[in-house]
């Protein structure tokens, strides 16, 4: 009786010789094999010996190019995981300026024209105290008092946005902090005037990204998804 391995590995082969046609693997190739790995632990054997030199393999499904030296399963979930692992999340909140202008939809318009994907949203109305702990790094700034005054004064929209590099590329969406000095085509050199009123904020780094994350939402309130759109933003030819 064949074993499960062995069954699993002949499905990711089937969608891999299907996908070989048009010479790319599909994607509905990679995720039969990522399943077929992860389910066995990533006991994959090798396909060159099943399929690399049978004639009637060939003849019947069509010629792979080349002999495979690598388990194919597990090649196609390092890949999916290689992009999964690019996929980042950054913090992005509208401060109370953007919102009493009616920027909102504006500001989200832009982020997602861009192929990010909103992944949290929500509305609220930050205490001063919770101001004071999203600004802490600037707690010895001599503008941080007013700065924790202002971000509690209306209310606030908090949101996560998910892409690959979508944290350095937010920044540069979003613009220098003086909107005096950013670029036309920003969202602070098209819409905001002074820094005191630049309308948005958003992460500059990884760990900047993930303890704003965590202070501003529940694990519970970060939705994961594919978007459909995701295959004609990333997909390579």
């Amino acid at each position: 009786m064949r074993s499960r391995i062995y069954i699993s590995a002949s499905r990711a082969a089937r969608s891999l010789l299907s996908a070989s046609k048009t010479s790319r693997f599909c994607s509905e190739g990679r995720a039969v094999a990522a399943a077929a790995a992860v389910s066995l632990n990533g006991k994959v054997p090798l396909l060159a010996s099943a399929y690399g030199n049978s004639g009637s393999a060939n003849a019947s499904r069509g010629r792979l190019s080349g002999v495979f030296t690598l388990p194919v399963a597990a090649y196609m979930l390092q890949d999916q995981e290689a992009h999964a692992a690019e996929m980042e999340r950054t913090f992005i909140a509208i401060k109370p300026d953007g919102g009493q202008r009616g920027l909102v939809a504006e500001i989200i318009c832009r982020f997602e024209r861009k192929g990010f994907k909103l992944v949290a949203i929500k509305m609220l109305v930050p205490s001063k105290e919770f101001a004071q702990k999203h600004y802490d790094d600037l707690k010895e700034k001599p503008f941080f008092d007013g700065l924790c005054e202002f971000l509690s004064s209306g209310p606030v929209i908090a949101m996560v946005w998910e892409g690959e590099g979508v944290i350095k590329y937010g920044r540069k969406l979003i613009g220098a902090t003086d909107p005096q000095k950013s670029e036309p085509g920003t969202i602070r050199g098209d819409l905001a005037v002074v820094v005191g009123r630049n309308i948005i904020h958003g992460s500059d780094g990884l760990e900047t990204a993930k303890n704003e994350i965590n202070l501003w939402f529940q694990p519970q309130e970060l939705v994961s998804y594919t978007s459909n759109a995701e295959n004609w933003i990333y997909a390579v030819n």
